[in-house]
């Protein structure tokens, strides 16, 4: 071919590029909010939502989970995305395996459903720190959800991440990702618009050119801080058909236009340790959504299916009448299918409401197989342990200072920080530590003398301290406050002093406890009589079959648990939760490694067994502290 011809080749391969991109650009979105409705491929849409959080489920159930979200008659799923887990350290980031949210989104449209993504930055979500990394609280000062350019540039790096993964997917570009909120129930919090319109800036300029909304508290007061112009409002609230109809007098109040939505359908409750376990009746769920679908109104269950906060993401709440309220493991919420995937009589009822309302020429799919049953596991025992003395240099490398350094300060994110001292001369009595957080394990001479619990706002104990004694204290980060205006103040810890009698106690030894990595642990057969303490237990169990079962606790005293390497989370006696959910990808046929980090309690024999479901029951005693 002459150069002539490939010059004119190449002019109408241009010319046809450049006639084709208009036509493009020009092409109607696959998703779009006009007035007060929303549009999908140009038709009238309801949006049928369920709420799932990825990294609360095995990868290996997603699509199960998926399938029974679509069978109950949804038609799409939400979830937030989580900074803390995507961004372990500054600049690292990790969407690999179970964090691969873009493959959780391509899954959900291989099974026929929309998802609406929630990135925050802040989250909440009864995790730890509303969803932030930890490392945000290395900077002094620094105040998230504000205006600080350092927290800013933190979360446009952050977002801009995000984008790489989900840009493909979002409706704009056909995909399945029809719209995403911009922070989330920031009403709730402040009234700072110019953060608000900074937030939605942030979230346009990283890339992210579809539908936006804001979620909020259906209440006059929410919306003073929260909705932003020309955004969508959706509104968040729990209750009975009248609860319904105040929160959209309200909304209409407030904004007359634009669609009508529920972000949050609060259909079940999570739990908090010493408190009761939460239920909500399923036929106030059914009323209110069959009020829903009557009146055109779309809707988010919260939660669809709740999961588990595996491992160190359980965070935590405050209120008027106490302090500090850990959130347990569990986030089963009472939610339509359980922990373990099975579909419950709320599933069913929901179902039968939503199919009773479908489109024309719409109908259920079928009901999926049951998720497979939960096996038990016959009572083992746990014969080899390390006491967590013996274990020190093995887990940590001390740091010294003159007085005690925050979790943060050691460049650490979640586990427990061993303080040790020694009583000096002139010193003795009660022990004042100010202050706590989040629960302090005492010891003198490695011998246990009391504990200090920041549910109860407690920062003196009677120890009995001696001039001379070791004077160890092994402090227990128990989540990260999400909600509420505390979240700057959550360093963890101990934040100012230690006196013991009066006086001020100075150069610390600090030993970090992440628990990241056990395998430097040396075991040893329990010795009878062996030293009561904080130790490590270790066993195992057979299993012919693999299943899903419920690690019974009870008998324990407060601790965390990992099996074949993997952290369930953490126990406590005081309940309500007292069993840990194991999810069947996680064991294999043959034998199954269990370690058991328990800080309370003696060297006697201990024990485990595996539960097809679980038990809620909550200790009294762990309503009230202790007396002292």
């Amino acid at each position: 071919m002459s150069s002539m011809s490939v010059s004119r080749s190449l002019a109408a391969a241009l010319l046809g590029l450049a006639l084709a991109l208009p036509t493009q650009a020009a092409a109607a979105p696959r998703f779009a909010i006009d007035g007060d409705r929303f549009l999908l491929d140009g038709r009238p849409h309801l949006i049928r939502s369920g709420e799932m959080h990825y990294p609360r489920i095995p990868r290996e159930f997603w699509r199960e989970r998926l399938r029974q979200a679509k069978a109950m008659g949804l038609n799409t799923v939400t979830t937030y995305v989580f900074w803390n887990l995507h961004e372990p350290e500054p600049g690292r980031f990790d969407f690999s395996g179970n964090l691969d949210i873009a493959a959780f989104v391509r899954t959900a449209a291989e099974e026929g459903l929309d998802v609406i993504v929630r990135p925050g930055p802040y989250i909440c979500t009864e995790l730890d720190f509303g969803g932030y990394p930890a490392w945000l609280l290395r900077t002094p000062g620094l105040r998230v959800r504000s205006m600080d350019p350092r927290y800013l540039a933190a979360g446009e790096r952050y977002l801009r991440r995000v984008h790489q993964e989900l840009g493909p997917l979002l409706s704009t570009r056909g995909g399945p990702i029809l719209m995403m909120q911009v922070e989330n129930e920031y009403g709730s919090y402040g009234r700072d618009r110019d953060y608000m319109a900074t937030a939605k800036r942030q979230m346009i300029e990283a890339g992210f050119d579809l539908p936006l909304f804001t979620s909020d508290g259906a209440g006059p007061h929410y919306f003073e801080g929260g909705p932003l112009p020309e955004v969508a409002a959706v509104i968040n609230f729990d209750g009975d058909v009248a609860d319904a109809e105040a929160a959209f007098a309200h909304l209409k109040a407030f904004r007359p236009g634009g669609p009508r939505m529920v972000g949050e359908y609060w259909a079940g409750w999570f739990d908090h340790w010493g408190e009761q376990h939460h239920t909500t009746p399923l036929e106030r769920a059914a009323r209110t959504v069959d009020w829903f679908l009557d009146r055109g109104i779309s809707f988010n269950l919260y939660m669809f299916h709740g999961g588990t906060s595996f491992g160190w993401m359980a965070g935590a709440n405050y209120s008027r009448d106490q302090p500090y309220q850990p959130d347990t493991t569990s986030y089963d919420y009472d939610a339509p299918v359980d922990e373990a995937g099975r579909l419950t009589p709320k599933f069913h009822a929901l179902r039968e409401v939503i199919g009773r309302h479908l489109p024309a020429g719409e109908t259920l799919p079928p009901l999926p197989a049951p998720a497979a049953a939960t096996i038990a596991v016959p009572r083992f025992v746990l014969s080899e342990s390390a006491s967590l003395w013996d274990a020190l240099p093995a887990l940590s490398r001390p740091v010294s200072a003159q007085l005690p350094r925050t979790m943060e300060d050691l460049q650490q994110n979640y586990g427990f920080v061993l303080y040790r001292n020694t009583v000096p001369a002139g010193a003795q009595g009660k022990l004042s530590v100010d202050e706590v957080r989040d629960y302090a394990s005492v010891f003198a001479d490695g011998a246990p003398a009391g504990t200090l619990d920041r549910r109860f706002g407690e920062r003196e104990l009677d120890a009995g301290l001696k001039p001379g004694q070791r004077l160890d204290l092994l402090v227990e980060n128990m989540g990260r406050i999400n909600f509420g205006t505390r979240l700057d103040e959550e360093r963890k810890g101990i934040t100012r002093s230690v006196s013991v009698g009066g006086r001020a106690l100075y150069d610390w030894t600090h030993y970090p406890l992440p628990l990241s990595d056990l395998s430097g642990l040396r075991y040893a057969k329990t010795a009878a009589g062996a030293p009561a303490g904080p130790r490590f237990w270790r066993g195992g169990f057979q299993l012919e079959r693999v299943g899903s079962t419920f690690l019974d606790t009870r008998g324990w005293g407060k601790g965390h648990v990992w099996v074949n390497g993997h952290h369930l989370g953490r126990y406590w006696k005081i309940g309500p939760q007292q069993t840990l959910f194991v999810p069947a990808p996680w064991l294999r046929r043959g034998r199954n490694e269990v370690v058991v980090f328990e800080v309370e309690g003696d060297a006697g024999a201990r024990s485990l067994q595996g539960l097809a479901d679980p038990v809620y029951a909550t200790d009294p005693d762990g309503l009230k502290p202790p007396k002292r």
